[in-house]
């Protein structure tokens, strides 16, 4: 009984950390739609092109994309997702890695502990990984713009506002990494937040056996 006590108490805690977000009034609930007075999702707008043309957000053509979707079980999804303030759209299912793809959002408290990592990351390894992030169901676009500069994050953002990838990517709770190999398969998900840029790195080794 004991040790189906503690297996319990161990399961919520590791719920808790996968989804643990802000669903006040004026924020989305994940899965859901945005909070009473929260503004539509558009992940257009021209204030949001501004900040990520001031932030340095790198364009989505900067992404290592093949001309026909990948293939298989674990193939990413045909997905066609905007760029978070850019022009163009992304075909998911294209993606090429090995590469790095964070499910994220501006309200969710984890991911703004773990964009600093993905940003240091993606400076470090250079070409020899992708790193990507889709920012979910955000009603702000350009306080996500924002987050993610202060993080320092300058690799492409793809947008995903009416959470389109929940069920392909299996996602229950943000923030959310996958892991993609060279040819757009998916070979592993990690759903609890990263908190050292040891245990991200070494998570890159294990899955995509690319040295940070």
């Amino acid at each position: 009984m004991r040790r189906l006590a503690i297996a319990v108490v161990a399961t919520a805690l590791l719920l808790t950390a996968c989804s643990d977000v802000d669903t006040g009034p004026d924020k989305p609930t994940f899965g859901g739609t945005a909070g009473p007075g929260a503004p539509a999702a558009d992940p257009d707008t021209t204030a949001a092109r501004a900040a990520a043309q001031d932030a340095g957000i790198r364009p989505c053509s900067d992404l290592r994309l093949d001309d026909a979707p990948a293939s298989g079980d674990a193939a990413l999804p045909e997905l066609e997702l905007a760029c978070l303030g850019a022009d163009g759209t992304v075909d998911l299912s294209r993606l090429r890695g090995p590469a790095v793809v964070n499910l994220w959002a501006s309200w969710c408290k984890p991911c703004r502990e773990e964009l600093p990592l993905l940003a240091r990351l993606d400076e470090r390894t250079g070409d020899r990984l992708t790193v990507v992030g889709i920012d979910v169901q955000d009603s702000d676009p350009e306080a996500a713009v924002r987050l993610a500069s202060d993080a320092g994050v300058t690799y492409p953002q793809l947008v995903d506002p009416d959470s389109t990838t929940r069920g392909p990517l299996r996602v229950v709770g943000l923030p959310q990494t996958v892991f993609v190999d060279a040819q757009g398969r998916m070979v592993a998900t990690e759903r609890v937040p990263f908190t050292s840029y040891d245990d991200l790195t070494a998570a890159v080794r294990q899955h995509l056996e690319v040295q940070p």
